[in-house]
């Protein structure tokens, strides 16, 4: 009888009290038929119930669940003998187990968590499928946006509509706000027509994406090889990074070719960097770094410095190129410290989204 059950119930009371109106026998039977085990479950969920425990009928199978729904809709009244007989074999069944396991995959690496090895746990899930015997979309209502974005384009426009449907209003939008914008304009014509799809075939997406996001290995670092090489190499010495760079040209020429267009250095800034977020960024250096970089400036960087200058006011403009006459030639190895000292501001700008990269990839 336990099969048909929740692996957990509360414990049932000693003597349950019937109401007056169950003393007949059970609707539909021959007196002395013996009660099958999907209707000795039946009563029981009805008495638990009744007593005001919650089960967790939910957990079990669609097919169980429906199973029990149409049993109980085909039973009247039992007797008082009839309710105890049930009750004292429901009660020398849960005597009976010994040990309890977890329904279902995630259950089990819930118990196993800290035990088998992240990346074996995500390896299960993505082979399994990630099998939620609850709403899939609550996970993925957990991810923030820079995880749902890369999920996001990978999909059609009709799955991502309904992924975006699926969001909190304001998660959709933040989300809409970092795409192209002919994708942004598809996703929101696709969103016009999730009308018309099907719970389950909504459920099933669900799952599908949830599996995704769930099923990625756990990282060692959150940005990607060519992300830290590139901006390990931005704060470099020139030198250093060109020689670098030969060598890995040597080793593998694609992956130098990726660091090259991920470097950010200090003659990119009129390309990278937006005119009107040029006060932004020089609010976030020092005056005597940026009279550093003005009195440094050589044939590579002084398109770069003029770009800084001339949009900033004209008062600030000033005052640093009469700073940078009055301290004459800089050393080369000052300079470079000046000049990573600017891109390393401009770079946490970017990092933290208060001014937006010019010509960034949209990935």
């Amino acid at each position: 009888m336990t099969s048909d059950l929740p692996a957990t119930s509360p414990k049932v009371p000693a003597r349950p009290a019937a109401p007056a109106a169950s003393r007949g026998r059970l609707s539909g039977l021959q007196p002395g038929a013996a009660l099958t085990r999907r209707q000795k479950a039946a009563i029981v969920v009805r008495l638990l119930i009744a007593e005001g425990a919650t089960l967790p009928l939910a957990d079990l199978p669609e097919a169980l669940q429906a199973e029990l729904t149409t049993q109980m809709s085909q039973m009247r009244y039992i007797d008082r003998a009839t309710l105890k007989e049930v009750i004292e074999e429901f009660a020398d069944e849960l005597d009976g187990i010994g040990l309890s396991f977890p329904n279902g995959l995630e259950g089990a690496l819930s118990i196993l968590d800290g035990v088998i090895s992240p990346d074996m746990a995500a390896k299960l899930r993505k082979q399994a499928g990630m099998i939620w015997h609850s709403d899939p979309w609550e996970s993925l209502a957990a991810f923030d946006v820079e995880k749902l974005l890369p999920l996001l384009k990978r999909q059609s426009p009709e799955v991502g509509a309904v992924l975006l449907s699926k969001l909190s209003v304001s998660k959709a939008a933040d989300l809409l706000v970092k795409l192209p914008g002919d994708r942004a304009r598809r996703l929101t014509l696709a969103v016009s027509e999730t009308a018309k799809i099907a719970p389950e075939t909504v459920r099933r997406i669900g799952l599908s994406l949830a599996a995704e996001l769930n099923a990625e290995p756990p990282r060692a670092f959150v940005a990607d090889a060519v992300q830290r090489v590139g901006a390990i190499l931005n704060v470099s010495p020139s030198a250093t990074r060109e020689d670098l760079l030969e060598g890995l040209d040597q080793a593998d020429a694609e992956f130098a070719e990726e660091v090259r267009r991920a470097i950010f250095t200090f003659p990119d800034i009129p390309a990278r960097v937006a005119p009107g977020d040029v006060p932004t960024v020089l609010r976030q250096i020092p005056q005597e770094t940026l009279v550093l970089v003005v009195a440094a400036a050589d044939d590579k960087t002084q398109g770069a410095v003029d770009f800084l200058l001339d949009n900033t006011s004209k008062r600030m403009a000033a005052t640093l190129r009469s700073e940078a006459l009055e301290i004459g030639s800089v050393k080369a190895r000052t300079a470079e410290t000046a000049r990573a000292e600017v891109i390393t501001a401009i770079r946490a700008l970017f990092d933290s989204g208060e001014i937006t990269m010019v010509g960034a990839e949209d990935g």
